[in-house]
């Protein structure tokens, strides 16, 4: 057992921020910088955690250094910003994106900034573009909030935003990228991992050279999207000093996460990191952080910390601002060599649209198709 914050923990470790019902969290604006204020009660130093419980450690403050107001420049014009989320049922998960719109638009009050969602919960990408055409805007910047680019940002999105365009000719939309391969997420990643070479959260001082990086990504049936999250896995191991990173998916594509947990062991680390790359916490942050336990307590000999969802960060602010320029300059550059939705235009295949509120596919399949390797790999460069 180790002892961190006074608490006499489980030897598995779930680095991220206090829960709400323990923490008070405030963002001020200072000029286009961004400050997390945490203030959290003092640990209970006689409190012991029960088997099942994860201990929660507060991340340090963020640094600010980088994101003064000359890091985001001016935006060439004053657009109205729609910030397409993916959507959920998830109370907490809808609220996350509400949030980081929000904390976007406090940074400048040059336009507004409209969240909304592609499916599954309210404002719609049509009730977005309808208030903006409705305050007496002819002209819109459209981001989709997701980090690599599968299906919903190259075909679902564009087919909202068709059906806009229909119902409304006479405005112009200036659609972004996704998030992808950024510095700035490199960096956010590259500093969370520093963050476990502190004495605090490493109190055995275990070695890079003994850890091995497990990076856990949502998956896709989009080959394009699966091979970005491998490569930016990938960049992030490079130089770090760790001994091996594997990449593996939550779901869809492969190797899942039973697996990907397996290949990390065959390294026989002395310590296993886990990276879930999503945005915001939900259903799935929280799958991958029970499974992690279930493996710790499985194998105690291998010490497991997991780090938290990527959230509310200076890093993804100031990729959003790059991105929101880029769409508004006409700048937007993809490969689309690997696309396989341009293949299948090539080669004359058609495909259907997705409209909002489960009127184009359910995300309640029952059984999964792509459950085997077989399954995923004949599905794999196939459009719906």
């Amino acid at each position: 057992m180790v002892e961190v914050l006074g608490v006499s923990p489980p030897s598995f470790c779930w680095i991220a921020p206090e829960p709400k019902s323990r923490i008070t969290v405030e963002w001020t604006a200072d000029l286009l910088g961004v400050v997390r204020q945490a203030r959290s009660p003092a640990p209970d130093r006689n409190q012991t955690c029960k088997e099942e419980t994860l201990l929660t450690v507060a991340t340090s403050p963020i640094d600010r250094s980088h994101f003064e107001q000359p890091a985001l420049p001016q935006l060439p014009h004053p657009h109205p910003l729609l910030l397409v989320g993916h959507g959920t049922r998830d109370a907490q998960g809808r609220q996350a994106l509400l949030d980081f719109a929000r904390i976007y638009a406090d940074l400048d009050s040059s336009r507004p900034v409209v969240p909304c969602f592609l499916e599954l919960t309210t404002p719609s990408i049509q009730d977005g573009v309808d208030r903006c055409v409705a305050e007496g805007y002819t002209e819109l910047t459209v981001l989709p909030v997701l980090l690599f680019a599968a299906r919903h940002n190259k075909f679902d999105v564009t087919g909202e935003l068709d059906r806009a365009r229909l119902r409304h000719p006479q405005i112009q939309i200036h659609y972004g990228r996704h998030f992808g391969i950024a510095a700035g997420i490199l960096d956010l990643w590259t500093a969370r991992l520093a963050e476990l070479d502190r004495p605090e959260c490493n109190p055995l001082q275990i070695a890079r050279s003994d850890t091995v990086l497990l990076f856990v990504g949502r998956g896709s049936s989009d080959p394009d999207a699966n091979g970005d999250a491998c490569k930016l896995a990938r960049l992030l191991w490079e130089g770090s000093g760790y001994r091996a990173v594997e990449t593996c998916f939550v779901g869809i594509t492969h190797p899942r996460l039973e697996e990907g947990f397996a290949h990390a062991r065959l390294y026989e680390p002395r310590r296993l990191v886990v990276l879930p790359h999503f945005l915001f916490t939900g259903v799935l942050v929280n799958k991958i952080a029970a499974f992690a336990a279930a493996q710790q307590a499985q194998f105690p000999e291998t010490k497991i910390a997991c780090l938290p969802e990527l959230g509310v960060q200076p890093e993804l602010l100031q990729v959003l601002r790059d991105r929101e320029i880029e769409a508004q300059l006409g700048q937007v550059h993809m490969n689309c060599e690997a696309c396989k939705f341009r293949r299948a235009a090539e080669n004359g295949l058609e495909s259907h649209g997705h409209h909002h509120h489960d009127r184009g596919h359910s995300h309640h399949h029952g059984d999964d198709p792509c459950a085997t390797r077989e399954g995923y790999h004949e599905r794999a460069w196939q459009t719906p």
